[in-house]
């Protein structure tokens, strides 16, 4: 069972709030042959009393690097769930246009690169699948360690589909905002194609929580450069965490008006954007 200890948040959570960044996890699915992480099962059940807690609406849930190419553990659970749930999954590059239909109509959205520990994908994996969903409606979902950035600058850069940067760039490291790493985040983000997770900060903090000092200048230069393509999410349940680290979901929330971001624009973050790039 999932830690339920989330507090609400301050804010006003807008109808129709949209976590974009959660995972689920089964025992009874399989690992991956590459998994590192075997988290204790984290179920729709348990993530639908933190929706209620902290005022949310929709979800996404995004492949956990646990399962490798198998989606069915969030395949299976979002079709539970119904249509306030969208999927990003991992699939690899000889996947047939049939077999992408078929998770289209499973309400998948995204394809995920998660090009850390675990990884079932390559780098060069990403122009190719680039070519063949550009104008589809899918995206691409990278994860990178954020300091990697200025040297996959042009790969993401030229890339002709839509893509999702996860966790602010989940730099290893908190560096300033003016960092050559943070800058090509920020040249990336300017693109009409490329859009941003503000989740994760716990990942980058090390000041930690409550507040994630450390991390918000980062956050807020993305905010000041525009919130039309950013997006929140929790990134629950955490497998990673200690009892010490663990994130307060409803304070993830609130990370957005500590940063500067107004009800309009947490409407945007929160309900619209989403709502444009996953279809709800």
């Amino acid at each position: 069972m999932a830690d339920t200890r989330a507090t609400r948040p301050n804010i006003a959570v807008p109808p129709g709030a949209c976590d974009t960044h959660m995972h689920f996890y089964d025992d009874s699915y399989p690992a991956s042959p590459k998994a590192w992480l075997f988290p204790p099962n984290f179920l729709p059940e348990d993530y639908r009393a933190i929706q209620e807690k902290v005022g949310l609406a929709r979800m996404v849930v995004v492949q956990p690097v646990t399962y490798g190419f198998d989606n069915r553990c969030i395949l299976d659970a979002i079709a539970r769930i119904g249509d306030s749930a969208r999927a990003v999954v991992t699939v690899p590059t000889d996947i047939s246009d049939a077999d992408l239909d078929t998770l289209w109509h499973q309400n998948a959205r995204g394809l995920r690169y998660h090009q850390m520990a675990g990884s079932m994908t390559e780098w060069s994996d990403l122009p190719l699948m680039a070519d063949r969903i550009k104008g589809t409606g899918w995206h691409l979902q990278v994860q990178l360690d954020g300091l990697e950035l200025p040297q996959y600058e042009p790969l993401i850069a030229d890339l002709p589909c839509t893509v999702v940067i996860d966790h602010m760039g989940r730099y290893s490291d908190c560096i300033a905002p003016d960092h050559p790493a943070h800058q090509a985040l920020l040249r990336l983000a300017a693109q009409p194609n490329v859009w941003v997770k503000l989740s994760g900060a716990y990942h980058i903090s090390k000041s930690g929580k409550p507040d994630y000092a450390d991390v918000a200048p980062l956050a807020r230069s993305l905010i000041e450069q525009g919130t039309d393509r950013l997006l929140w999410g929790s990134d629950w349940p955490h497998p990673t965490e200690t009892e010490d680290s663990m994130p307060d979901d409803g304070r993830l929330l609130d990370l957005l008006a500590d940063w500067g971001l107004t009800e309009a624009q947490r409407e945007a973050v929160l309900v619209t954007n989403p709502a444009r790039l996953y279809g709800f």
